[in-house]
C-alpha cells in the first residue's frame, strides 16, 4: 500500500502475528528515476524476521529492468511489477493498472524482467481495465513468462475498490497458471478469507487495507486454519493500538494538525467496523488535534466488549456484517 507499508508500518502489524511476507511501497520507475531512499531504509531497516518483496511500477523496458537489478542487491526475496494500481495519476501515465490496456507491451515488459530477473518474480495484478473479459487476454501473457507468483486482485481498474470481487477469477488463474496464486481484494475476516481460499483456491492471501482496520486479522486467519476460535480483541485494546499506529507514524517535526490528517487516513479503515451508524467516522474526520482525536477514541473504544472490527452495511435499516 502506497504511503503505508514501510519498515515501521511492519513492525507495527509484527506485534500482532504480522505477516509472512511483506511487500514495499511501489519504487516508481522511469527513465531518470532513482529508487527512493525512503523505500530503500524499510528494506534495509526490516526488524520483522520476515521475507521482503520489492515492487516497482512503470511502463519503461530500459528502466524496469535497470532498477529491477539494483533492486536485487538489496536483501529482499522476490521483484514485483505492480499491474494493478487503479489510481488515475498512475493509470493516466500507462503504468499501474492502466498496462492492462496494452497486453503487448506487457508482454515485453515481462519478457524483459523475467530474463534480467535472477531472483524469484512476481506480478500482481487486476483483472482488467474495463471488463472482467480482459482477463482471459492477459493470463496467458503471465503464464508464458513463468512467473513465480501471479497476485490477483479481482476487481478491474474502473472499479477501484467498490464491489463485487470476481473471486470466481481468481480460480479461474489458480487453475490455469503453473505458478502459485495468491488471492486478493476485500479480504476482512477470518471465516471469509477461508471462504475465499476455498473458492479460489489460491495459494495464500494477500490483505492491504484489512490489516489495517484489525492487525490481528493475520493470526485470526491462522487460528481458523487451525480450526481453534477465533479471539478478538476488546475496545481498549482497539485504543492502543491506535495509540501505537500514532506513534509509528509520528512525524515529531511536523505539525500537530499534519499528523491528525495522516491519522484518519488510517481510520477510515478502521471506522468501517466502529459501530453503526457512522458517528465514529464523522466525529473522527472533523478532529484537529491529538487530545480531540483520542478522546473520541475513548469515547467510542474504552469498553472490555469483543470488537470484531468487521465492515458493516446497512440493509433496510437493519445492521448487516459483509
Amino acid at each position: 500500500m502506497q504511503d503505508v507499508t514501510d519498515a515501521a508500518f511492519w513492525k507495527l502489524m509484527h506485534r500482532y502475528g504480522g505477516a509472512d511476507v511483506y511487500w514495499t511501497e511501489y519504487f516508481r520507475v522511469h527513465a531518470v528515476s532513482r529508487p527512493e531512499k525512503w523505500i530503500l531504509e524499510s528494506i534495509e531497516q526490516n526488524s520483522t524476521g520476515k521475507p521482503v518483496i520489492a515492487q516497482m511500477i512503470g511502463n519503461d523496458i530500459p528502466s524496469l529492468v535497470r532498477t529491477a537489478k539494483e533492486l536485487q542487491q538489496l536483501p529482499v526475496a522476490a521483484i514485483d511489477l505492480n499491474l494493478g494500481c487503479p489510481a488515475p495519476i498512475v493509470y493516466k501515465k500507462c503504468a499501474g493498472g492502466g498496462l492492462l490496456r496494452e497486453p503487448q507491451r506487457i508482454d515485453s515488459i515481462l519478457g524483459a524482467l523475467r530474463d534480467a530477473v535472477s531472483i524469484k518474480f512476481t506480478v500482481k495484478t487486476r483483472v482488467g481495465f474495463n471488463s472482467v473479459e480482459e482477463f482471459d487476454m492477459l493470463l496467458p501473457i503471465f503464464a508464458k513468462h513463468l512467473i513465480d507468483l501471479l497476485t490477483v486482485h479481482a476487481r478491474t481498474v474502473a472499479q477501484m475498490y467498490r464491489l463485487p470481487v470476481h473471486y470466481d477469477l481468481i480460480r479461474h488463474a489458480s487453475e490455469a497458471m503453473k505458478c502459485p496464486v495468491c488471492a486478493n481484494g476485500h479480504v476482512y475476516s477470518a471465516d471469509q478469507a477461508l471462504e475465499v481460499l476455498n473458492q479460489t483456491k489460491a495459494r495464500g492471501l494477500m490483505i492491504g487495507r484489512g490489516v489495517i482496520r484489525s492487525p490481528w486479522l493475520f493470526d485470526q486467519i491462522r487460528q481458523r486454519l487451525r480450526g481453534e476460535a477465533v479471539t478478538y480483541p476488546r475496545g481498549r485494546d482497539v485504543v492502543e493500538y491506535v495509540h501505537a499506529l500514532w506513534e509509528s507514524q509520528a512525524s515529531f517535526d511536523a505539525p500537530e494538525k499534519i499528523q491528525v490528517e495522516r491519522m484518519k487516513k488510517f481510520m477510515n479503515y478502521l471506522g468501517e467496523g466502529v459501530g453503526l451508524d457512522g458517528s465514529f467516522l464523522h466525529q473522527i474526520r472533523r478532529a484537529e488535534t491529538k487530545e480531540k482525536f483520542f478522546n473520541i477514541c475513548q469515547e467510542f473504544l474504552d469498553h472490555d466488549e469483543q470488537a470484531r472490527l468487521e465492515p458493516q452495511i446497512l440493509i433496510a435499516g437493519k445492521s448487516s456484517q459483509m
